[in-house]
């Protein structure tokens, strides 16, 4: 429990944006789904099984991009003024 925990807490954006995600795409989906089958019963069933999947994997797909771009910033190095990179001196 103290994992869950602490995963909610270290990813509590990551999930919010997860959570609104799927009820945005639970009522997109039931719309859509609706109109296609006409049926009540369908349309709920199929708006919640698919967003729900989305759902997750939604969650690690912005898991993922976060470690991309941590990843890529300690090998960004600082660009030197064109009088640094040069050798000139300001003093000289």
């Amino acid at each position: 429990m103290a994992r869950i925990r602490r995963i909610v807490h270290t990813h509590r954006v990551a999930l919010l944006k997860t959570a609104t995600y799927y009820v945005l795409h639970i009522t997109v989906a039931a719309a859509v789904a609706y109109a296609v089958t006409g049926n009540l019963w369908a349309a709920l069933t199929l708006s919640l099984l698919e967003p729900t999947v989305q759902a997750v994997a939604y969650f690690f797909h912005e898991r993922a991009w976060a470690r991309v771009v941590a990843r890529a910033q300690p090998r960004q190095t600082p660009r030197l003024a064109p009088s640094v990179a040069a050798g000139s001196s300001a003093l000289g």
